[in-house]
């Protein structure tokens, strides 16, 4: 069954050019594609990650994003693991893979860690954000790579909470090295849609995200379809956690919901200048 993932992975890179010549910025030679695709059929990642792989595309995305085996990534937030899966082992033997949140939201990595140290061992933690004075960060201008996904609805502020997301971006922005990329995934809400909904329902505008990134200082490099879900509609009654994962209407509507699948997403690629 793996071998049969790392082939479907591997076509996966082919259908979608990562396989041709792509620039310094993307998937610079054969071996690292092949190491991107063993990562993403790694025998270490559970079955339920696996199944999840239809909806976010893990091979045709972090090709998108130009990661390279060699690269410092950090990942922001990343929850339950379900990127540090592909990602550290992607990263284990010439990269290194740092994993940023709060000291709750570092608590599935941990588990990882302490469960299989030798897929995981090598992963460093740090906080984010960060309080300016405080050792446990990443150092400025040391990342090749920052990746988020499905994070910045989060730091748009809700229910009367302070929007963190300028000073997020802001510390991603300082994290990179100059001609660093970060790359963003999250759920999409249509620009003719009212704002207000970017605070209540888990989606966002990619005009509102582009604008935070680019008051940061980034450049917009490009974004891609990869992760598009035409079948959303985005006017569920719980708002994107209508849809699975969560499907936190529990029985109601739940057949409606699974055959939707996980949200529209927007995949978008910024760059610091150098």
């Amino acid at each position: 069954m793996r071998h049969l993932l790392l082939g479907t992975a591997l076509a996966a890179l082919v259908a979608t050019g990562a396989c041709t010549a792509m620039g310094s910025e993307g998937m610079s030679s054969a071996s690292s594609q092949t190491a991107l695709a063993a990562a993403v059929a790694s025998p270490t990642r559970t079955p339920a990650n696996l199944a999840r792989d239809r909806y976010r595309h893990p091979v045709e995305t972090l090709a998108f994003f130009g990661v390279r085996p060699t690269d410092t990534v950090v990942e922001i937030s990343p929850g339950g693991g379900w990127y540090t899966e592909i990602l550290a082992p992607y990263l284990a033997q010439s990269g290194t893979y740092y994993a940023v949140a709060s000291e709750r939201g570092l608590a599935g990595v941990r588990r990882m860690m302490e469960a299989n140290a030798a897929a995981y061992g090598k992963a460093r933690l740090a906080t984010f954000p960060a309080p300016a004075a405080t050792a446990s960060k990443v150092p400025d201008g040391s990342a090749d790579v920052v990746l988020t996904f499905r994070n910045v609805h989060n730091w748009m502020g809700s229910e009367g909470a302070a929007p963190i997301a300028p000073e997020a971006f802001r510390q991603i922005y300082a994290m990179l090295k100059p001609g660093g990329t970060l790359g963003v995934v999250d759920h999409r809400l249509s620009e003719t849609a009212d704002a207000a909904r970017e605070h209540s329902s888990g989606y966002l505008k990619a005009s509102t995200v582009r604008g935070l990134a680019e008051q940061a200082g980034f450049r917009f490099a490009g974004s891609s379809e990869i992760n598009a879900n035409p079948r959303d509609t985005k006017d569920h009654p719980n708002g994107v956690w209508s849809l699975p994962p969560t499907l936190r209407g529990g029985a109601v509507d739940r057949e409606k919901y699974l055959a939707i699948g996980e949200s529209d997403r927007m995949t978008l690629k910024f760059v610091k200048p150098r």
